[in-house]
């Protein structure tokens, strides 16, 4: 095969490549750790690599495919990314931020660990906003995470290296993180496929009890089975031990396979927190004709439950102020102004709001199957356009990017991002889909069926072929 070929290859049959032979894990890592070299000066989606750590890896994962006698890992030598929030073992983490220390540990955190004993070749890690707490990834700490279609322009955030990484084919997947949009966000910018699982579905990647937490980690890829073997694998559904979350009837690799019951989703267009681009709004509207042609109850609503971004603030100032280790006397403006808020909040006011405003938002949303709406109301903005704002002002204009995603983190509910095309202007547009509480299996069901009617994997950034 050609280098082109193996790049345009998932990670699930790049794995099957290296499992019969075709390919080694170390011809894999060093045509990566080529094209990270060749263009992550551009990006930023990478703000450390590993190369010799990889290759020795990868040697490793050869020499134990030619021993094996059994099934080898799901992703034996295959390589992905992780972003700098999660712990990787003898590895600094920064947190996109100069206000924490850059750990370096002995051991790879709950998220990582997982992934690791799938087999996976950990090539580096991936940029982030400062401690996640900004939707694009503009950290003081390195230039700006662009976007492989556009480099004028935000990749996303707070996984922006993530999305970055994997549309520009420095990897085939990626690891993210979402307490607020930013698996979604990133990925209908950078136009991947992306999945927020359920609050209970993947362990906290520190073993903190999560049953009020916004945040959790899920898989950034190109296609939608890659992404349900992934959540397999981070949920515990492969190999070892599933979190609260009630296990699904069988592995979502295989749920993603089936075809979907006939579903009752309702779509909307419409957000409290502002109006949504014109193509975008169209572009949602003509998957929903789509879905309704392959057999699905489809028709439109008004909106989803009305919120105001003061309504959400406190949720995520606390979220920021209980970052441990922050010195916020040295973090970025947004970052300080949201954290010196939230340390004056009351966990248990933090979780009475939280179980307040789920409540108001599960008596609409409970009355169909599925949603449907934009994952962004606007395409990719240009890099840049929040940091001459006070921090308010800042995070208003940049919290409209969330205006469609934050409630299925305060609700807990399961979401996924469709890629949808391109603007006029060569942006990516997204779709979202939600679904009911552990309902990832009819998410990624539906989402496949989507994937054969559209086809959207053979795009590519044209400046990264």
């Amino acid at each position: 095969m050609t280098e082109s070929e193996v790049l345009e290859c998932s990670a699930i049959e790049q794995a099957a490549l290296l499992k019969q032979g075709r390919l080694s894990s170390e011809e894999l890592v060093r045509l990566y750790l080529a094209r990270i070299q060749r263009y992550n000066p551009r990006l930023s989606a990478f703000v450390e690599v590993f190369p010799k750590r990889a290759l020795l890896a990868a040697r490793k994962k050869d020499a134990e495919r030619k021993r094996a006698r059994g099934p080898l890992p799901a992703f034996h030598g295959v390589p992905i990314g992780i972003k700098d929030l999660n712990i990787v073992r003898w590895t600094r983490t920064r947190f996109g931020t100069r206000a924490m220390p850059h750990f370096v540990l002995p051991t790879d955190d709950h998220t990582v660990a997982p992934l690791r004993r799938a087999g996976f070749v950990i090539l580096g890690k991936l940029a982030t906003s400062e401690v996640g707490a900004m939707p694009v990834t503009e950290p003081d700490i390195h230039p700006p995470t662009r976007n492989p279609w556009a480099l004028g322009h935000s990749a996303g955030g707070s996984s922006g290296g993530s999305a970055s990484a994997v549309a520009a084919r420095l990897l085939p997947v990626a690891q993210g993180s979402d307490g607020g949009g930013s698996i979604r966000i990133p990925s209908a910018f950078c136009h991947l496929f992306g999945i927020k699982p359920s609050r209970g579905r993947i362990k906290n990647q520190a073993g903190l009890e999560d049953s009020h937490i916004l945040y959790t980690s899920g898989p950034i890829t190109r296609t939608v089975d890659d992404a349900a073997l992934m959540l397999d694998v981070m949920a515990g559904i492969l190999e070892g031990r599933p979190h609260w979350a009630p296990p699904p009837l069988r592995r979502f690799s295989e749920l993603a396979r089936e075809r979907p019951r006939s579903q009752k989703i309702r779509f909307t267009t419409q957000s409290p927190l502002g109006p949504t681009h014109p193509e975008i709004a169209a572009a949602v509207e003509r998957a929903a004709l789509l879905l309704a042609e392959l057999g699905h109850d489809v028709a439109p609503a008004a909106q989803l439950p009305e919120y105001t971004l003061e309504e959400f603030l406190p949720l995520w100032q606390h979220q920021i102020a209980s970052t441990p280790f922050l010195r916020l006397g040295r973090a970025q403006p947004i970052t300080r102004w949201l954290g010196e808020a939230g340390r004056s909040l009351r966990r248990q006011d933090v979780e009475a709001l939280l179980e307040t405003l789920t409540a108001r938002a599960e008596a609409l949303l409970c009355r169909t199957d599925l949603w449907l709406t934009p994952t962004v109301a606007e395409p990719p903005p240009p890099i840049g356009s929040y940091r001459e704002q006070p921090p308010s002002a800042a995070f208003a204009a940049a919290g409209r990017l969330g205006a469609f995603t934050a409630i299925c983190n305060v609700t807990g509910r399961p979401a996924v991002n469709v890629p949808l095309g391109l603007t006029s202007a060569g942006l990516p547009m997204g779709m979202q889909l939600i679904g009911p509480l552990y309902a990832e299996g009819d998410l990624l069901a539906l989402a496949r069926q989507l994937e054969e009617a559209m086809p959207w994997r053979a795009r590519r950034p044209p400046d990264f072929e």
